[in-house]
């Protein structure tokens, strides 16, 4: 049987009051910058650029669990009959899934050692989205007793997701759903799955195959999670909601001061009672305790549930620590009741509204540089792609985050390797990315330039990058090629490409006998180069000059026919030099 989530919350629902309240009051204190992922590339798995996924997130954005953690910090199990308190029992991590979270940690650490990615992130992000693998109900190897299924992806109240697996993972051959403990939408787990404990294979439904793909795709696009603007883009590439990213944070700042280790299966099962979207909702499920190696039979009572949000216990001792002060919009902990933030006006809580952000302010992005880029492999752009934020009225705004990011096949890259780079506007409000270096692979790319933490327009340009090439060759020497029938020549024909009078280096170029200077077919008689058994070989391809643009072509033999021959060498741009071989007898 497959397990269903029975509470999660609608994209655009309303949330509880309480929820809502302290959502406030963390986007005040946490002050989030992003609302979109404008830094993706349209998405990485190990590396490099992958295609965007249906839904544009990695769960589709579908549903999530909007339980926040308690106010109280995390404290250390007394190990006293009766079992820890609220706060303790939320703290509490399944011991697999904690395993899973903390080895996908290390793993990214040492592929992606600049992304900082902390594993307390992967457990808020568990939490929303599965409540920790539904409290730790998996079996020795990290995968779930039963598929963990989010709803049917079918447009009616989510994102619509037309079958992309014919149901290999979620069993449904016309919608998509998300799928296991970090909720992947088979589209984005065909790019982005990892094997997380060595199987050989790829299981959304393992919590260790899960975390680490999560791990590197909220690392994807060179992104630094120990910065504010790249976490909040990481967060919100899993699901683009601002009520999901506070949520995440939250959890995030609460695991942050710490954790512990419970035994798998006893781990806290999302609450479902907050849940205004399901007036109708069956009650929550009792959490079956797991068998050592198969899904339990007979359920056991799941832990004593939170309290209502709309109605706190009151709490025998204040829960604000000395010297702290109550945060607006949360339950005074001394009196029990909520005080609610100033409505209606957005800024700290405390009721002042607060200074629009430079990147507020930006109507437009517009491109103040290179319509185009095209550059030779192995060279740099003479060119470098800038942009303009512009108010309505097109006026230039400073202090503006933009992020450029190369898109495509090629290895093109900004001055120092990265695909992407985070400029903030001059006080003309024009940003202009580092200078681009072409890499030895040809072809098309595209640089995309978005304001980070918008989702207006992004300006793209094209750009090329061509095999290098030249317009001139030259022998170097001028001894005669001349040979004796059936020996070989003594000397070897050296060449030089140039391209507009530079040392053309790395040109493809191309060597044939021909009979004639009229005809470029091979000749089938008189000199020849040898292959590699040996054999009579009369034009090579695949030739390519060094660094100084020189060719040393191989040896060349004679047959036994006299005669006045021409090899012809032809470059990668047109270049061509004819050169004249003789076979003839030696004098008496």
């Amino acid at each position: 049987m497959t397990a269903v989530f029975g509470r999660r919350m609608r994209r655009t629902a309303v949330t509880t009051a309480v929820a809502a309240a302290a959502v406030a009051a963390l986007a005040a204190s946490q002050a989030p910058g992003a609302t979109s992922d404008d830094a993706r590339d349209d998405r990485a798995g190990a590396a490099g650029s992958s295609p965007a996924p249906d839904g544009d997130s990695a769960t589709g954005n579908s549903p999530y669990y909007t339980d926040l953690p308690p106010l109280q910090s995390p404290v250390p199990p007394t190990g006293k009959p009766g079992g820890p308190g609220t706060g303790e029992r939320e703290a509490g991590l399944p011991a697999t899934v904690l395993d899973a979270y903390k080895k996908a940690e290390t793993a990214v650490r040492t592929d992606r050692p600049n992304c900082n990615l902390p594993w307390q992130l992967l457990a808020a992000i568990g939490k929303v989205e599965s409540g920790q693998a539904r409290g730790g109900r998996v079996d020795a190897e990290g995968t779930t007793f039963t598929p963990i299924l989010g709803p049917v992806l079918n447009g009616n109240g989510f994102a619509k997701i037309t079958d992309t697996d014919r149901g290999a993972y979620d069993g449904d051959t016309t919608h998509d759903r998300a799928v296991g403990p970090m909720q992947f939408i088979p589209s984005t787990w065909a790019f982005a799955g990892k094997d997380g404990n060595g199987d050989g294979k790829k299981d959304p439904n393992n919590i260790y195959d899960a975390a680490l793909a999560a791990a590197h795709y909220l690392c994807a696009n060179d992104r630094d999670l120990a910065v504010d603007d790249d976490l909040h883009a990481a967060i919100l590439s899993y699901n683009r909601s601002t009520e999901y990213l506070n949520t995440v944070l939250s959890w995030l700042e609460y695991y942050r001061k710490g954790t512990h280790e419970v035994p798998d299966g006893t781990g806290v099962l999302p609450d479902d009672r907050s849940d205004t979207t399901r007036p109708n909702r069956p009650n929550r499920p009792t959490r079956p305790t797991p068998g050592p190696s198969s899904p339990p039979t007979s359920p056991t009572p799941g832990p004593r549930p939170l309290p209502s949000p709309d109605k706190p216990d009151k709490p025998d001792k204040p829960d604000k620590q000395p010297g702290e002060t109550h945060r607006p919009g949360t339950s005074d902990p001394n009196t029990g009741t909520h005080k609610p933030p100033t409505p209606g006006k957005p800024g700290d809580g405390t009721g002042k509204p607060r200074p629009p952000k430079p990147s507020e302010q930006v109507a437009q992005l517009a491109n103040a540089g290179a319509d185009e880029l095209t550059a030779t492999a192995g060279d740099a752009f003479e060119e470098r792609v800038a942009v303009k934020a512009e108010t309505r009225s097109g006026l230039g705004v400073a202090k503006v985050k933009v992020r450029f990011t190369v898109s495509g096949d090629t290895d093109t890259r900004f001055d120092g390797g990265a695909r992407s780079v985070t400029v903030t506007t001059t006080a003309t409000g024009t940003a202009t990315a580092p200078e681009l270096r072409a890499g030895e692979r040809t072809g098309e790319f595209t640089v995309r330039a978005r304001v980070v933490d918008r989702s207006l327009s992004a300006v793209e340009v094209p750009a090329t990058v061509t095999a290098p090439r030249a317009d001139a060759l030259e022998r170097i020497g001028d001894k005669p090629l001349t040979c004796a029938p059936g020996q070989e020549f003594a000397e070897r024909l050296r060449v030089k490409a140039t391209y507009e009078g530079e040392r053309a280096a790395g040109v493809a170029a191309t060597a044939t006998l021909v009979g004639s200077a009229r005809d470029a077919t091979a000749n089938d008689k008189g000199p020849y180069f040898k292959d590699a058994n040996g054999k009579p070989l009369r034009a090579l391809k695949g030739l390519k000059t060094d660094a100084d643009g020189k060719l040393l072509l191989p040896k060349l033999y004679a047959d036994d026919t006299e005669g006045t021959y021409l090899l012809r060498i032809v470059t990668n741009g047109g270049a061509t030099l004819t050169v004249e071989l003789k076979v003839a007898a030696p004098a008496a």
